[in-house]
């Protein structure tokens, strides 16, 4: 928190990592944890700085989001992911619905975990009002074989939305 504080980012995303996590494998209990969350999205927000959760598009996690003040969820894309290649159409449902919810309670929209070249597109094209996708560790090794410049174009085509 101080390093961020010290830096007052545009944007901080709060993630609900274990100490022992190799990566994000959820999204906040926002109800568990609404008294740290909003102490904390307070603190933040003091400092002019805009506030996403991590977020599994469950209605009652989202509505907690409002709750607790963030600005902007970021929904924790590994089930759909995971589910993409076996049925793309179920995988994105429960995104498209929160994403519904959502924007219905004010908040705005963000993604990211295991998003790639492959699932990228069909995700922005199916989840309304999407602001900002987190890519990390697909985007680096998709540069080892592309190169960085050629590979942030291929992503930025991916988020193209086309007539």
């Amino acid at each position: 928190m101080d390093l961020v504080l010290a830096n007052a980012p545009d944007q901080c995303t709060l993630v609900p990592d274990a100490q022992n996590a190799l990566t994000s494998d959820s999204g906040w209990d926002t109800i568990t944890h609404e008294a740290f969350l909003t102490e904390t999205i307070g603190i933040l927000k003091a400092k002019g700085i805009r506030v996403s959760i991590f977020c599994d598009p469950v209605a009652k996690f989202i509505e907690g989001a409002k709750k607790v003040g963030a600005d902007r969820i970021e929904f924790y894309t590994g089930p759909y992911a995971e589910q993409y290649h076996k049925d793309k159409a179920a995988a994105i449902q429960p995104y498209a619905e929160g994403a519904k919810i959502a924007h219905d309670l004010g908040i705005g929209i963000n993604a990211g975990h295991d998003l790639n070249l492959d699932n990228l597109r069909y995700f922005q094209e199916n989840v309304p009002n999407l602001l900002e996708v987190s890519i990390g560790h697909a985007l680096v090794v998709d540069s080892l074989y592309y190169g960085l410049q050629n590979t942030v174009q291929m992503y930025l085509e991916c988020l193209t939305i086309k007539d």
